[in-house]
């Protein structure tokens, strides 16, 4: 393999990737719009729920519950009378409803244990499901807090301290812009190499590079530099400008230790992106391949779901794919301030499934020539 030809091949692929707007459209707007989007609308994330109370205590007991909720979990209550509960919920206005009874402080103080009624909007499930369980939690503190301190009750033996390491704000859109990076790196590498190979095919210029003196290796080695190059460079700037400019999103350990850690994993998938080019047919088959196979990376490799969470079985098959070794390496380089002592098993096991894969995507691409030729 001549180091020049693999480096004009290189570049012929990223002319050839200049020329196309479709897929400069997709990076540009995978690394920075998607980003964005799926690191501050996580639709599971209880934010600014509309919230009523009817307050037919007027106690400090029910202001004091009124007034925990706040911004950004809840919009500051809307305090109603009883009347209104149900037209706002029909209206759709509110999301909860609490209706704290008369002499609730009263039969609190006298230990006679008052019920106090929720009703949810069970329509805005996401909403529902979350909010229920906050407003509980919110209630419960609110009335032991307030029994203490009225009863001059000493402080319990046991006290617990909560410290959320890695995220003391517990911040869902630190977790999820830095997923979707994660997330966007395997993806588009292996997008970008399996169309580049199609387009050829489609366009004819694999029978033009038949009569050069070139090799299947030097041929593919290119493709792989070149995409890997502009996903590598795409991933950078956008955990530099994006994540850690627009999103204000902390990174715990060295940026240049999970672009490296990065490099060893799109040799596997720029890999695996020309595999299921040689497989598919068209583009369109391409896709419909990409979908069978993009869901399990993603859904099983560790990124939006715990490992543990999963059967034994899948952990194990899932030793397999690279997109798990990267999970670990990238979370525990960015989220945990990692550095190579830790991570290093997982760049081994990226680079054996790399080369595994490279080598089985160069005997798929050399039969696939010899069947053009």
């Amino acid at each position: 393999m001549r180091a020049a030809n693999v480096f004009h091949l290189g570049v012929k692929e990223l002319r050839s990737l200049a020329r196309d707007p479709i897929m400069l459209a997709l990076i540009a707007y995978a690394f920075t719009l998607a980003i964005y989007a799926s690191s501050t609308a996580l639709p599971e994330t209880l934010n600014r729920a509309p919230i009523a109370i009817v307050d037919e205590d007027r106690s400090p007991l029910s202001t004091r519950i009124a007034g925990a909720f706040y911004p950004p979990y809840f919009l500051p209550p809307a305090m109603i009378g009883q009347a209104e509960m149900d037209a706002r919920m029909d209206a759709g206005l509110d999301t909860f409803a609490l209706n704290i009874p008369p002499g609730f402080q009263r039969d609190v103080l006298a230990g006679r244990n008052p019920a106090i009624q929720l009703n949810v909007d069970a329509t805005r499930m996401s909403q529902a499901f979350v909010g229920s369980g906050h407003i509980q939690a919110i209630v419960s503190d609110e009335v032991a807090a307030f029994v203490r301190r009225d009863r001059a009750r000493e402080t319990p033996p046991v006290d617990l301290v909560l410290r959320a390491r890695f995220n003391p704000e517990l911040n869902k859109s630190w977790f999820g812009a830095i997923v979707q990076v994660i997330n966007n790196v395997t993806m588009l590498s292996i997008v970008l190499t399996g169309a580049a190979l199609i387009r050829e095919r489609e366009h004819g210029t694999i029978e033009h590079l038949l009569v050069m003196p070139v090799t299947p290796l030097e041929i593919m080695t290119g493709k792989v530099w070149a995409m890997g190059l502009v996903v590598l460079l795409a991933a950078a700037f956008s955990l530099t400008f994006v994540v850690q400019g627009l999103l204000a999103v902390p990174i715990g350990g060295s940026v240049a230790l999970f672009l490296a850690g990065a490099t060893v994993h799109l040799f596997a998938t720029t890999s695996m992106g020309i595999f299921l080019g040689t497989v598919a047919r068209s583009m369109p088959q391409f896709g419909l391949l990409l979908i069978l196979v993009m869901i399990p990376l993603q859904m099983l490799s560790g990124g939006s779901t715990p490992r543990e969470s999963m059967p034994e079985a899948v952990q194990f098959a899932m030793l397999a794919a690279p997109t798990t070794h990267f999970v670990i390496l990238a979370q525990a380089i960015l989220y945990r301030g990692a550095g190579l002592s830790v991570v290093w098993p997982q760049f081994v096991a990226l680079a054996v499934i790399g080369s595994a894969l490279f080598a089985c995507a160069l005997a798929r691409f050399r039969s696939a020539i010899g069947a053009a030729g």
